[in-house]
């Protein structure tokens, strides 16, 4: 669907501002498939993605800083979604051994568990809902990465 439709507008002062509107709506239209998708394994995208950052770093912990500094989401309170998923089990707390007044953080198995059961569903969502070919895809990545620099 074109960006005109789905907001319905006709007309934007230039092609920057319809291109401005449109990652927008994109990246919230993203995100609130990926709640969908995400709401049947009980996790926000905020805590996937928390998941996902740990699971890249296993077996090793991380501290919190660490996490926050790799999160999509830089508005997000890393600490409280930390203990969100540690109410779940699905990371553990450890000391610092270089620091014993810093605590990283580790997945547990239960959380590596999760990702994989995950992991199907987010990648059909990617999948299916991508009218992309690879190549698009990679000359999109290109433009967006070009639009932040």
């Amino acid at each position: 669907m074109k960006i005109e439709e789905a907001i319905k507008q006709k007309k934007f002062k230039s092609e920057y501002q319809k291109l401005y509107i449109n990652i927008i709506y994109t990246a919230n239209w993203l995100n609130n498939e990926s709640i969908k998708t995400l709401k049947p394994f009980g996790i926000s995208p905020q805590q996937y993605n928390v998941l996902r950052i740990l699971n890249g770093q296993y077996p090793n912990a991380i501290s919190v800083n660490n996490i926050i500094d790799r999160m999509l989401d830089k508005n997000s309170n890393a600490s409280r979604l930390v203990d969100k998923l540690k109410q779940k089990e699905l990371v553990e707390r450890e000391i610092c051994s270089n620091d014993r007044r810093q605590v990283d953080i580790k997945i547990t198995e239960k959380g590596i568990q999760l990702l994989d059961e995950i992991a199907e569903k987010m990648d059909s969502f990617i999948n299916i809902r991508s009218s992309l070919t690879e190549n698009e895809a990679a000359i999109t990545n290109e433009i967006l990465d070009k639009l932040r620099n």
